[in-house]
């Protein structure tokens, strides 16, 4: 019944009520309590309690980082948002001493234009560009007593701090998969249980949740396992043979997704084989007995050569080739300075150059009263302007709802806790809750709202429980305002961005398998390349159409445009599983192809795409 009455609700507003579900991660709770409250109990300890304050708002940032993968997917993912947020630190606490008010509002909105670009390259520099103006707000508008490259060392030791606690403390995974590996086999495994589901679905109207679902895997596995690391190539016997076990799900896949392309039922026994081999992978063992094939038709037999190749993987474990596309510089530059990187550019400069500037005023013109720092309202606009943390209107509402709520809440603790101990519980208590409220922004705000309160009290600021909500309703506001704004260039860049990457995947993809090539590993990194792209343009594609009608009409089409490059890319994966077995295409794959590349051509014609014809003249050659 509620669910039922969230989908009658206008996009914009169902889409603030919707939560993720999930188990409780318990081992990031932990972690989460043993950060924050050890920093200030040791800082309060050496009597440098403002150094302990920087040191948890630092662990608090990297906490909301610290999301489930590998360890060694978490140095990236913790560690480089932590060293732009300590960047941002040391420029904003420079500037905040020697710049008047005019030249540091500028400063600020360059900083703005500059991590706006750079949020446009991918998640990990999305969150760096967050901590980047969160630690410029925190330096120019929290003036602290300690010289400026002790707060940033104290920043810096913040969040190494809970990037330790990621990587010594055992979890689950590790104890029984080894320490090495902490969800890197778990999301092997769930690969193979994907290609389960994929064909077990297959002949059915769940057939395309189920590829969808097999490419989140994918993307899953792949980015816990190709994290950073001293050598090129992994070092161990065991890590050598989980990289096998990744590659060697590929060729599963490209047969399961020809299998749902062609739309006939399979038999239930080919799903028994991945289903053994997710088992395997999961407990570490090998493959053992495998189901005997079934080799009525090209996709059958490709499906059972996959699953011989995957049970040697298991026993030899030599391919450690992730398949996964480097990105040269020259494209992250694309991206920064590409319509998507422009727009989100614009808007965060425009966001925290403005509400720095109102800040600065109100601070100047006494309204504070006896509160002396102004960095609550920017840091408050940088989450608000974020279009990776949902639509507009979603965040503004969920900000406001949860700082409210977060702030009575304070309120009320603040008059019966003991200080300082009782305010360091309470620190170490939201730390805990922090990966369990990350499942809603306006959960998550609440618990980041009584924490830093806490925090703040605990460097000697005054109860500023009214003063925030009255700053939060401010910044969002002036979000309002300027999310609405007309831009230069065409509206809905970011979106048309993705699918601009994930229509040249899709062609370069098609353009590899259509050449004749024997490449089979190429074909697996494009394959990869254009599922994961096409991953990214749904999600941006539905944050999108969740916005206001003002906003969301800037990208209505795309995701016709998306729907049939995900048809073209299945069909493309038929295609190369036909061509390796009998070298030629048959009529319904031609007639098919050529039915996509006039169906996208039109479809980009009403969004304003022009992109290069498909490469369908080779079909007949190849």
């Amino acid at each position: 019944m509620i669910r039922t009455a969230v989908r009658a609700l206008p996009p914009w507003l169902s889409h603030a009520l919707n939560a993720q579900r999930g188990p409780v991660p318990w081992n990031a709770v932990a972690r989460g309590a043993l950060a924050g409250g050890p920093l200030l109990i040791t800082a309060l300890a050496a009597g440098r309690a403002s150094l302990g304050v920087v040191a948890a708002i630092a662990a608090m940032l990297a906490g909301i980082n610290d999301r489930p993968g590998g360890r060694r997917a978490a140095v990236r993912r913790i560690g480089g948002p932590a060293l732009a947020g300590a960047a941002g630190l040391l420029v904003g606490t420079y500037a905040g001493q020697h710049l008047g008010a005019l030249a540091l509002t500028l400063l600020l909105t360059v900083l703005g234009l500059v991590a706006g670009g750079v949020s446009a390259v991918g998640p990990v520099a999305s969150a760096a560009g967050t901590q980047l103006l969160v630690g410029s707000a925190v330096g120019a508008g929290m003036p602290l007593p300690d010289p400026g490259w002790q707060s940033v060392l104290a920043f810096l030791a913040g969040a190494g701090w809970l990037l330790l606690l990621r990587l010594a403390l055992p979890t689950p995974d590790s104890l029984t998969g080894g320490f090495r590996f902490d969800g890197e086999r778990a999301a092997v495994a769930g690969v193979y249980d994907a290609v389960a589901a994929l064909l077990d679905a297959v002949g059915t109207e769940h057939a395309v949740a189920r590829r969808a679902a097999l490419t989140a895997a994918l993307d899953h596995a792949q980015d816990a396992l190709a994290g950073p690391r001293l050598r090129l190539r992994a070092a161990t016997a065991a890590e050598r043979r989980l990289h096998a076990q990744y590659a060697a799900a590929l060729p599963l896949g490209e047969a399961a997704t020809a299998l749902a392309w062609d739309g006939r039922p399979v038999p239930a026994r080919a799903a028994e084989g991945p289903r053994r081999l997710a088992a395997a992978a999961r407990g570490n063992t090998a493959a053992g007995p495998l189901p005997a094939p079934h080799r009525t038709d090209p996709a059958l037999r490709a499906l059972d050569d996959a699953l011989l190749h995957a049970a040697v993987a298991f026993d030899l474990g030599r391919d450690q080739d992730l398949h996964r596309r480097r990105r040269s510089a020259a494209s992250v530059v694309r991206d920064v300075l590409g319509t998507g990187g422009r727009e989100y550019g614009l808007r965060a400069g425009l966001c925290f150059g403005a509400s720095a500037a109102v800040a600065q005023a109100l601070h100047h013109g006494h309204w504070y009263g006896s509160h002396q720092h102004w960095y609550w309202l920017p840091a408050t606009a940088v989450f608000l302007v974020k279009p990776d943390l949902g639509p507009l209107v979603s965040r503004v509402l969920c900000r406001a709802a949860g700082t409210v709520l977060g702030a009575l809440l304070f309120a009320g603790l603040a008059a019966v806790l003991p200080r300082p101990a009782g305010l360091v519980a309470l620190v170490a208590l939201c730390g805990a809750l922090v990966p369990v409220a990350a499942r809603h922004f306006a959960a998550q705000t609440t618990v980041v709202t009584v924490l830093v309160l806490a925090l703040v009290m605990v460097g000697g600021e005054p109860q500023a429980s009214a003063g925030r909500i009255g700053e939060t309703l401010l910044a969002c506001a002036i979000v309002l305002v300027v999310g609405h704004l007309p831009m230069p260039g065409q509206r809905g860049g970011g979106v048309r961005a993705r699918i601009g990457a994930a229509d040249d995947a899709a062609q370069a993809y098609l353009a590899h398998v259509l050449s004749g090539s024997g490449d089979r590993a190429t074909r697996w990194t494009l394959r990869r390349d254009a599922y994961r792209t096409l991953a990214e343009a749904r999600a941006a594609i539905d944050r999108a159409a969740a916005e206001l009608p003002a906003l969301a009409r800037h990208s209505e089409g795309t995701d016709e445009v998306a729907a049939v490059l995900e048809r073209l890319v299945d069909t493309t994966t038929a295609c190369a599983v036909h061509l390796d077995d009998t070298g030629r295409l048959t009529p319904r794959h031609t007639a098919r192809l050529a039915e996509l590349g006039d169906e996208l051509t039109a479809r980009r014609g009403r969004v304003g795409g022009d992109r290069p014809e498909l490469p369908l003249a080779r079909t007949g050659a190849a």
